[in-house]
């Protein structure tokens, strides 16, 4: 069993990413197996090296341990140009260059039925689906989303997915890939067998399996866990200091404190 943790470094971990954290690790050792850590670095503009730190510093008190060295996404854009390519050959994607403000015009009056949120927020509408041009070089300068309709057909799965998540961006302008495409390519890339992560990503599981068919990719099994929520049943998030394991140090907590703070057995 190969299990990983991928956090971003863009603010500090919080509770809810430590119960994440401990119940991958605490799965492989159950297992003999390997437990990896990720740095999901792929956004540029909020990535801190100074988060980076703090990520090893925070899962090192924590007492976890990981075989080095750690991947970090920021190293990996030859590996995600190479997946666009072949998907670009397959005509599967295409460009986009809708702003977010145009997508929520169009989506404004979702036709009867159809879901307006789905794993990327607002399911986008397929403005540019049929007038955006799909041969020559991949476009660089526009958003690439994936065609879901005929990428459903393509993988024999079905198009349930064309409703509840759209056209989602395979490659966002400024990155040169998106969260969709990048954790599938590297989760294949360290041969990850089984994924642990939150509820609130159970929505892109289907995109992401998705994905794998399209390129040839093994599936992990997938594990969504409950979310650490605050006192008034709200999920946390980077912005909630208050939870952040800094501040659990600092007050003298002890890693053992923060596994029954999450529900998780002392070691």
């Amino acid at each position: 069993m190969i299990t990983r943790f991928a956090p971003s470094p863009t603010g500090p971990l919080h509770l809810g990413h430590a119960y994440s954290a401990m119940l991958a690790h605490d799965m492989a050792v159950a297992q003999n197996g390997t437990f990896l850590l990720r740095i999901e670095d792929i956004d540029q503009t909020r990535a801190r090296p100074q988060w980076e730190d703090q990520i090893y510093d925070d899962l090192n008190w924590l007492g976890l341990h990981w075989p080095n060295p750690v991947m970090r996404q920021s190293d990996r854009k030859v590996a995600y140009q190479d997946a666009l390519k072949k998907l670009w050959k397959q005509e599967l994607i295409y460009p986009c260059l809708c702003q977010r403000k145009d997508i929520l015009t169009a989506a404004s009056a979702p036709q009867e039925n159809a879901p307006l949120i789905g794993p990327d927020g607002i399911v986008y509408p397929g403005t540019c689906r049929e007038r955006a041009a799909r041969s020559g070089p991949i476009p660089t300068t526009a958003a690439l989303r994936l065609d879901m309709t005929k990428a459903c057909g393509r993988a024999r799965v079905s198009p349930e997915l064309v409703q509840t998540a759209g056209d989602i961006v395979i490659s966002r302008r400024d990155m040169g890939t998106s969260y969709h495409l990048s954790v599938v390519i590297d989760d294949a890339a360290q041969g990850v067998t089984d994924v642990v992560r939150g509820k609130d990503l159970e929505d892109a599981t289907p995109v992401h399996i998705l994905l794998q068919k399209l390129l040839g990719l093994p599936t992990p099994t997938y594990h969504h866990h409950k979310l650490i929520r605050d006192e008034n049943g709200k999920r946390l998030a980077k912005r909630d200091d208050a939870r952040a394991l800094l501040k659990y140090r600092a007050e003298g907590a002890t890693p053992n404190d923060i596994r029954q703070l999450v529900g998780l057995p002392e070691v």
